[in-house]
């Protein structure tokens, strides 16, 4: 019988992001930071890399970036369907925060999430990230991988307290929530992803795309 050959995971990460006025702000923790009312209310949210003219506590501002990240992995021949879960990596560069320019996450291993949610006042409603994502993942001959095949894990350098986005895995086939903010507030993870592999599929290189969006009550 003909040994299976690798099968490789790959899935491309989209983000979004909007303008901000800077304004002097006060830290909290390495992961999330008070920032100073705005109006209009104004989000960010990037997830891998992004583009910032200076970190923010400078008076930095977001810039638009469409960049579209990945987070893959090579299962080789000998080691599928054994249950142990396989590390993905991502092609994602960023691992400093554009809060303070701390290094944050470690790449290629953790892929980083962060941005805030300013408005006018103390807002006690949270804003929501989210994930839409696809039931599968797909290869060229239309084989299939569920999603919910991949889970992460949620943490950072200096990290002390409850994460903004913590670990879970992806459901597949719609819209999950990923994290929260309280108004006002800089959150961001490191995320790191594995692959559950339990299962022998047929070789190939499966790909889907997950759209991450931050929305503002």
């Amino acid at each position: 019988m003909k040994a299976p050959s690798r099968t490789i995971l790959r899935w491309a990460v989209v983000g979004l992001s909007a303008w901000l006025t800077a304004t002097v702000c006060k830290p909290v923790w390495a992961f999330t930071a008070t920032l100073n009312p705005a109006s209009p209310l104004t989000v960010y949210l990037q997830v891998g890399v992004g583009s910032f003219t200076n970190d923010y506590v400078l008076g930095g501002q977001p810039q638009n970036n469409s960049t579209v990240n990945t987070v893959a992995v090579a299962v080789a021949s000998t080691a599928l369907g054994n249950a142990i879960a396989q590390a993905m990596s991502t092609n994602s560069t960023a691992a400093r925060s554009f809060w303070d320019g701390f290094n944050y996450c470690s790449v290629p291993g953790q892929l980083y999430i962060g941005g805030f949610y300013r408005t006018t006042g103390a807002s006690t409603a949270l804003a929501q990230v989210t994930a839409t994502v696809p039931a599968v993942l797909t290869d060229t001959a239309g084989d299939t991988l569920p999603f919910s095949r991949i889970h992460w894990t949620s943490s950072g350098n200096a990290d002390t307290g409850t994460e903004a986005f913590p670990a879970a895995s992806f459901t597949g086939g719609g819209v999950q929530n990923v994290g929260s903010m309280r108004g006002n507030t800089w959150n961001e993870s490191c995320w790191s992803f594995a692959y559950l592999n339990n299962t022998v599929p047929p070789a190939g290189t499966y790909i889907g795309v997950v759209l991450y969006t931050l929305s503002a009550p």
